[in-house]
């Protein structure tokens, strides 16, 4: 097992995570600063929870473009441009809120530009992180990464909590403006190994088009993604009416920071104790400790309103929160190939943020209408019965063998050279299988149809033959042959793995036989 702290060691992570950490740090101002601000412009709970959900609805809307964008654009651009644009737009708040000329809805605007950066940014920067470090380093390396977040949780809301109240929300949205700063520097110096193909690069339709398809078929990252989706949903309730809570407990800006500092610092304990529990426990596990434990401090939270019950309630918070993060994130991590791996990474933070943003919205309106305290009393129950909702949706035990390791299939043979956007492509693979075995073939051939839709085909089927009984025909459409060369590219581990099985079925002196039949005109036929 890697230790904790082995990814530091390497120059390129450790520079970057420093940087990044400084930034965290005016990220978390700026959070106290918003949600504040709000509260002083006299907003209701529905209004103050929809600060939370301009935050994340952008990455709802822009995680599958960005993580298109990762996949066939240097990420390094991506990173300075994205850090670039958030500075433009926090100096903008501060100085609008400088100026008095903020109100309730153009804070949420304001709010919901600046995220957009960083739903651009979240793709590039979870997919460079396996660039960064070997693969079993990638847990210690996420785990780092949320202990980042979480020390400047820690530090940011404790300084904005004093800042706010001496200057107020703008001087928060200035230094936030300036962290960006290290982050670009850093990006800026840093010589990214670039990835040359002999094949052109994808285009940004069909490259969306194609993670779509991959996460479809691909079960272990669904099952990832039902899991996020469930536990962000009421987790929401606890960042999004956090502001009231403090009110409620009698504080002002610099309350509302010292809660957010006790979460932070949870969680810096709990990335501590994370790697001794990896190891004694399955993934499935310490999501359902996590949930269980998250729960319990927001019934905490609701019934006591108090420093004394909400101190060690949000200590348990941060280390409940890490500790279902890091677990959730590694295993939609590990779960993706690298030629896919931003648009995999970027659908499931469209399905946390997704569950997340609509989390605060619904936990504002009940808060409204109800309560703050009969709102997280109905997110505490919620949340403990999503573990029984998602007992069918595994991620897994502890880490193996790298599965999505490329191990790629031969190029096809051909009389001539094909245009690369001729197409579609139409292959046939034929299989003599003993009758007795046919059952069990079928069954094999249909994760056969998952990989080869997985990895790039449009259609797939597989037909038996009525004269001649044994004789099976695969066959699958693809859009060019340039796709289909991608196909080939695209296989990994695990694909070989499942062809292998289907395979040991054929029987006779020669392999299947396969064949690659092409349009007869670039636009001969339309693709299905």
């Amino acid at each position: 097992m890697a230790s904790s702290w082995a990814p530091l060691r390497r120059p390129a992570f450790r520079s970057l995570w420093i940087a990044t950490v400084a930034s965290n740090v005016g990220t978390w101002m700026h959070e106290v600063g918003a949600g504040w601000l709000m509260v002083t412009l006299g907003a209701g709970p529905a209004m103050v929870a929809l600060v939370q959900a301009a935050g994340t609805l952008p990455v709802f809307l822009l995680a599958l473009p960005a993580g298109a964008f990762a996949d066939i654009v240097d990420r390094r651009r991506i990173l300075i441009a994205t850090q670039v644009w958030m500075l433009a737009c926090a100096a903008s708040l501060g100085a609008l809120t400088l100026a008095g000329a903020i109100g309730g809805w153009s804070l949420l605007a304001a709010t919901f530009a600046l995220n957009c950066g960083t739903a651009m940014m979240i793709p590039a920067w979870a997919a460079v992180v396996q660039e960064l470090v070997p693969r079993e380093e990638l847990q210690s390396a996420v785990a780092l990464n949320s202990v980042g977040v979480n020390v400047a949780r820690a530090v940011g809301p404790a300084v904005a909590g004093v800042l706010v109240g001496a200057a107020g929300p703008a001087a928060a949205f200035f230094l936030n403006a300036v962290s960006f700063l290290g982050v670009v520097i850093v990006l800026t110096r840093w010589r990214r190994e670039p990835r040359h193909g002999t094949l052109p690069a994808e285009r940004f339709l069909g490259a969306m088009r194609a993670g779509l398809r991959y996460v479809r078929e691909a079960p272990a990252l669904k099952s990832v993604m039902a899991r996020a989706a469930a536990f962000s949903l009421f987790a929401a309730a606890t960042w999004a009416l956090l502001p009231l809570v403090a009110r409620a407990a009698g504080g002002g800006a610099r309350t509302y920071g010292l809660l957010l500092a006790l979460i932070g610092a949870g969680a810096v304990g709990g990335a501590f104790v994370l790697p001794r529990l990896r190891a004694k426990c399955s993934r499935d596990r310490l999501v359902r400790a996590a949930t269980c434990a998250f729960a319990a401090a927001m019934l905490a939270v609701a019934v006591g309103h108090a420093l004394a019950v909400l101190v060690p309630a949000m200590v348990v918070t941060g280390l409940a929160w890490i500790t279902a993060l890091s677990t959730l994130h590694v295993a939609a991590q590990t779960a993706v190939p690298a030629w896919v791996r931003a648009r995999g990474l970027s659908i499931y933070l469209v399905t946390f943020s997704a569950g997340f943003a609509g989390g605060s919205i619904l936990w504002g309106a009940l808060a409204q209408r109800w309560g703050v305290t009969a709102a997280l009393a109905m997110a505490a129950a919620g949340a403990m019965l999503t573990l029984a909702a998602t007992r069918g949706y595994s991620l897994g035990g502890q880490e193996g063998a790298d599965e999505t390791a490329p191990v790629g299939w031969r190029e096809p043979a051909t009389a001539v050279e094909v245009e690369p956007d001729r197409g579609p492509v139409l292959v046939t693979v034929e299989y003599r299988i003993a009758p007795a075995d046919g059952p069990a073939f079928t069954a094999a051939m249909g994760e056969v149809r998952r990989v080869r839709l997985r990895d790039g085909a449009t259609s797939w089927g597989l037909f038996e033959d009525a004269a001649r009984p044994g004789r099976y025909l695969e066959s699958f459409l693809v859009e060019s042959w340039v796709e289909h060369l991608r196909q080939h590219r695209r296989a990994t581990v695990a694909d070989r793995d499942v062809s292998e099985r289907a395979r040991r079925f054929h029987v006779g002196p020669v392999p299947p036989h396969v064949t690659h039949l092409i349009a007869a005109h670039a636009d001969g036929i339309d693709p299905p």
